[in-house]
């Protein structure tokens, strides 16, 4: 990176001089720039400078910093424990300034290994596959988690990694919906994996000294092997405190070995896969379309929605994922494509 820090301090002083820059206001624009360069962040020198690269006014983006609420969609979706989740989602020019900001930003931020949840060329399937045929599974749950990442965190750590106050600030309001990270910004997970560096890895040196096995999934982590579970729940309640963080005590499950072991919804006893009611719905869906049609199917069973079997194809391409040669799931696929084609 020092090469090019080298390219950019020739570039920039060229332009600088003939724009009648100071040395002094020169020498002030490089020592702010280097550690940037060095991380292979991008040079935010103001607020004026940022809204610029991201290319939108400053007057919006201070409208989208202060009055939050007012870019955003919220709506609820079901959860598998039958509660709800608020998903609010940014309008789409607020939503390209984020996708800039976490490209650009926080993509350059190292993360832990073990945090398996949005995070480029890591999914669902690396957070469980490693807990597969161990005597016991415990599955623990963040309490609040979006909700409860305090904004003044996200603050220092643009600071960190060498933004100016105002720059920062103005980054971290962005990427909030009032005082908490909305579930539905593209920026809100990743943010979260950055500042839960230190906790995975004090979390996974203690598993390693143990001969335990941890992953975490956003708010949802898992670990297996011969587990102390008052021991270990204690470690994790204590280094989440540090980060303002609680363990939702509802959501506490040690599972062992003669039990179904299901970490965010897969069974992971002999391999990752989908519960079995749940492949058997999709089997008994599978068997009335081949019966009745795709049409008739829908007339029978009363599905209106337009994105059915866009719907159930997404459900077998997810059992797929997590096993990609089921010949089972691979033909009900490929039955619904040549459906799909035909009905164009």
């Amino acid at each position: 990176m020092e090469k090019a820090f080298d390219k950019y301090k020739k570039q920039f002083v060229t332009k600088a001089r003939k724009n009648g820059f100071s040395e002094d206001n020169i020498n002030k624009c490089l020592d702010y720039s280097k550690p940037l360069i060095t991380k292979d962040l991008p040079v935010i020198y103001n607020t004026t400078h940022l809204s610029q690269l991201v290319g939108y006014n400053l007057i919006y983006l201070r409208r989208a910093a202060r009055f939050t609420k007012y870019f955003y969609r919220s709506f609820k979706v079901l959860k598998n424990d039958k509660t709800y989740r608020t998903i609010s989602e940014p309008l789409p020019s607020l939503k390209e300034i984020q996708i800039w900001i976490l490209k650009e930003i926080l993509y350059k931020n190292k993360v832990s290994k073990y945090a398996k949840g949005y995070v480029p060329k890591r999914s669902i399937k690396d957070h469980v596959r490693y807990h597969t045929k161990e005597s016991k599974v415990l599955t623990l749950d963040i309490k609040n988690f979006f909700d409860s990442i305090k904004i003044d965190y996200t603050l220092k750590m643009f600071i960190q990694m060498g933004y100016s106050k105002s720059v920062s600030n103005l980054l971290t309001q962005l990427c909030y919906l009032e005082k908490g990270l909305p579930q539905g910004a593209p920026t809100s997970p990743y943010i979260t994996n950055v500042l839960l560096y230190e906790f995975d890895e004090s979390i996974a040196k203690y598993c390693r000294q143990k001969e335990l096995k941890y992953t975490r999934y956003a708010d949802d982590l898992a670990f297996s092997g011969q587990i102390k579970k008052t021991e270990l729940i204690k470690l994790v309640r204590s280094e989440l405190r540090k980060i303002g963080l609680k363990l939702n005590n509802d959501k506490i499950i040690l599972m062992k070995r003669n039990q179904r072991q299901t970490i965010s919804g897969i069974v992971v006893n002999d391999k990752t896969q989908v519960p079995k009611y749940k492949r058997n719905s999709i089997r008994n869906e599978m068997f009335y379309i081949k019966k009745f049609g795709l049409n008739n199917h829908q007339k029978r069973t009363n599905q209106t929605r337009d994105n059915y079997l866009k719907h159930l194809i997404g459900k077998i391409n997810y059992i797929l994922m997590l096993n990609p040669k089921d010949k089972e799931f691979l033909d009900y696929k490929k039955y619904l494509y040549e459906q799909n084609k035909a009905s164009r």
